[in-house]
């Protein structure tokens, strides 16, 4: 493979095609949070844009070192990609049902996304792109290190579409937000573990 038009196009559409998981849970995060600042979601689509990088990269790695082992691991990526999912989207939606019930929302809110709780986001809507490094195994490692850093800035761009408009939602939806929210990274992990199952 040698620099061109097409590689630049392949690696664009690579950063969208993996975008959409992080798209996804981005939108469910400007759900939770309405009131979240431009700081916080550069923060939330910048985490979103260094795994969806890096994974890829640790897959490249992976091929021109250890495939065996890879390949071994690769199997229990949408089993890790469901339970970190799950449980993120079944805290929020606990949290949006206690809400309802009387417990004060905006505190709710106001506390945010953890990082450790961003951080699990980033791992398992990120996860299957190490498999991404079979697909770039042919660039060399300055290809390689230029379509993982135009997917990571693909994913940040389309994860900051997502959070502006779940924020927006949420605005509309009040306490109901982190419901759906919720509901919808429980249906992102079912959806990652069924098509990983099946592919």
């Amino acid at each position: 493979m040698e620099w061109s038009f097409l590689f630049f196009l392949n690696s664009a559409l690579l950063g969208v095609g993996l975008a959409m998981d992080a798209f996804s849970v981005s939108m469910a995060n400007g759900l939770h949070d309405p009131g979240m600042s431009r700081k916080r979601m550069c923060i939330i689509a910048g985490t979103f844009g260094v795994f969806q990088a890096v994974m890829p990269m640790t897959g490249w790695v992976c091929v021109h070192t250890v495939v065996g082992y890879f390949s071994a691991f690769e199997r229990f990526i949408p089993w890790i990609a469901l339970v970190l999912l799950c449980y993120i989207g079944g805290k929020m939606l606990i949290e949006g049902i206690r809400n309802r019930a009387g417990e004060d929302a905006e505190e709710e809110a106001a506390k945010g996304l953890s990082l450790g709780g961003l951080l699990m986001q980033g791992v398992a809507t990120s996860i299957d792109a190490l498999s991404v490094g079979f697909t770039i195994a042919e660039y060399d490692l300055s290809m390689a290190l230029v379509s993982s850093l135009i997917i990571a800035v693909v994913t940040f761009c389309i994860c900051m579409g997502g959070l502006i408009l779940g924020k927006k939602a949420g605005t509309r939806l009040s306490g109901k937000a982190s419901i759906l929210g919720g509901v919808i990274l429980i249906a992102i992990g079912l959806e990652i573990f069924i098509s990983g199952l099946i592919g």
